[in-house]
């Protein structure tokens, strides 16, 4: 494997593409404990929209996810898993949502991981919040492992989205990963995850910053940076 770039060469390079430091800051993600603040019933929402997106046109989701609100009662775990399978079918047919019925089944899937969750730490945002961040990738493998279609990026970007701190594996940092003989597995093997997160905690000793800084940062430093919620 080779010698890891320095941050501040990162940095520079980033903010040379950019137009200076000040611009490459403004690009840079806000951050904060916004799991600290959500109910459990926000976060379930949160990651059945995330899970939805996946795939879709985020947009479309975005635009129908008050009519989602409304029909699985505001995402509230414990209400969800009285919802017979009869109410299921009927909201995978309903046009008012986006009908796909292995994704609503993933809605009621993880109503029970966020519940069982909540019921064992106190409530599901509270396990969230116990994760170091140098650990991250491990959070990843948990929801993958106990929830419903989250695993790759989806959980990755709910976890971003309720402000939960991490990198993204997005095209632009896998090609810098590896371009830089940073990453010799697959990125989506825990192998990779681990180099990966190897990676990102070096730099985030160098410099202080968050890891989805970080992550921005390295994305602006190649790549096209067709930035948005996913870099």
């Amino acid at each position: 494997m080779s010698k890891q770039e320095p941050f501040k060469a990162l940095w520079q390079r980033a903010a040379e593409r950019k137009g200076g430091d000040a611009a490459l800051t403004a690009l840079l993600p806000l951050t904060g404990d916004g799991a600290a603040s959500l109910s459990d019933a926000q976060l379930l929402s949160a990651m059945s929209a995330q899970i939805f997106k996946s795939g879709f046109v985020w947009r479309v989701v975005d635009n129908k996810w008050p009519a989602f609100e409304q029909a699985f009662w505001g995402f509230d775990p414990q209400k969800l898993l009285l919802m017979s399978p009869e109410q299921l079918d009927q909201r995978a047919s309903d046009p008012a949502l986006i009908r796909h019925g292995k994704k609503m089944q993933a809605i009621m899937d993880n109503a029970q991981m966020v519940q069982a969750l909540a019921e064992e730490h106190g409530s599901f945002g509270q396990w969230l919040r116990q994760w170091d961040s140098r650990d991250v990738i491990g959070l990843w493998a948990e929801l993958k492992r106990s929830g419903s279609r989250l695993g790759g990026n989806t959980g990755p970007y709910f976890l971003r989205s309720v402000g939960i701190d991490t990198f993204l594996m997005t095209g632009d940092i896998i090609a810098y990963l590896k371009a830089h003989e940073l990453l010799d597995a697959s990125p989506t093997s825990k192998r990779g995850q681990s180099q990966a997160q190897a990676v990102f905690n070096r730099w985030q000793d160098e410099s202080g910053l968050p890891l989805a800084s970080l992550s921005r940062v390295v994305a602006c430093s190649v790549g096209d940076n067709r930035l948005g919620v996913t870099d």
